[in-house]
């Protein structure tokens, strides 16, 4: 069941994307990006067994948020996807603040819910603050790349063309980067380093898969956004 639901989660959370970009446009990305950003930091504390890997749960919520970005960057520019970049950032702080803020208060003895949650969240701080670090860079280094690779591939004149190797050359390599960082980051003393290289390769597996699913989605956005501006006109 594990592999159905995670295939499930990668047509859901990408067809979510999709559905937020055509009835909210660059505001739907923003609300995505805060949904990918909190959801995503949690789920990321479960382990689960699937394709004959060990891997933490969020990988597919991380992708959805570099999805974001392509879209952002493809159709509303680089300084619209740095402002996502920047909101996954700033809701990072306030969730870490506000959970941790709940572990102060003395509860009512007729409270049974406290130790779950504590339970849940008394990982958080480290999890959170290693996500905001590697999040910031590699997020920025995918927006960054996204542009070199297009101001490379339209030399020619034709800014439309070779998307497809902006938006998998970008991201595969920004993944690639994030998978490192976010499992040795977030996990080194918590499992032992063979578990740690299944967390690392599982991930980067997994984002190679959801990299290469998301480019016919950044085409669709593209052709939502062109059709869009022709209704305009």
């Amino acid at each position: 069941m594990n592999e159905l639901i995670l295939i499930g989660s990668l047509v859901f959370d990408f067809t979510a994307v999709i559905a937020a970009w055509r009835l909210f446009g660059k505001a739907g990305m923003y609300a995505i990006t805060v949904f990918c950003t909190i959801t995503a930091n949690i789920e990321v504390m479960i382990l689960v067994h699937a394709f004959g890997m060990d891997q933490t749960l969020g990988n597919v919520l991380f992708a959805a948020s570099f999805l974001v970005t392509d879209i952002l960057s493809e159709n509303e520019g680089k300084k619209a996807a740095d402002t996502a970049v920047n909101i996954g950032i700033f809701i990072s702080v306030l969730f870490i603040l506000t959970s941790q803020s709940w572990m102060a208060y003395t509860v009512a003895e007729e409270d049974g819910i406290i130790e779950a949650v504590r339970a849940v969240f008394k990982g958080t701080p480290r999890v959170m603050l290693v996500s905001i670090l590697v999040y910031a860079v590699t997020q920025r280094f995918d927006v960054w790349l996204y542009h070199k690779i297009w101001d490379a591939t339209s030399k020619k004149g034709d800014r439309k063309a070779y998307l497809w190797v902006r938006n998998n050359g970008s991201t595969l390599t920004s993944q690639l980067l994030n998978a490192l960082l976010f499992t040795f980051g977030t996990f080194i003393g918590v499992y032992t380093v063979p578990v740690l290289m299944s967390i690392f390769i599982s991930s980067y597996l997994i984002f190679i898969v959801t990299s290469l699913c998301d480019t016919p989605v950044v085409y669709i956005a593209r052709k939502m956004k062109e059709n869009s501006l022709k209704r305009k006109m």
